[in-house]
């Protein structure tokens, strides 16, 4: 009986994997472009499947919230037009 269970467990670690991979690659495909009815495509995906669901969130995603909260009542600000052009000049 313990087998099946040991298997069970690695099935549910895998799928997680899977689904944190898949969660990564969207993310990086997100940030990286500059196609504007892409990402107004995905908002519009993102809002038609948006339900009541209550969100988990794991340690570190808890303490980068915090961590973003404490930059904010520090004043630990950048523009967005800063970004982009400290970026820009970092890509170059």
């Amino acid at each position: 009986m313990a087998e099946p269970r040991k298997f069970t467990i690695f099935i549910k670690k895998y799928s997680m994997t899977t689904l944190d991979n898949i969660k990564n690659r969207l993310i990086d495909r997100i940030l990286v472009t500059k196609n504007e009815k892409l990402l107004k495509a995905i908002d519009t995906i993102f809002n038609s499947t948006q339900t009541d669901e209550k969100l988990s969130l794991n340690s570190h995603q808890i303490e980068m919230l915090m961590m973003s909260e404490m930059d904010i009542e520090q004043g630990n600000l950048i523009s967005e037009s800063d970004l982009e052009k400290a970026d820009s000049e970092w890509m170059d």
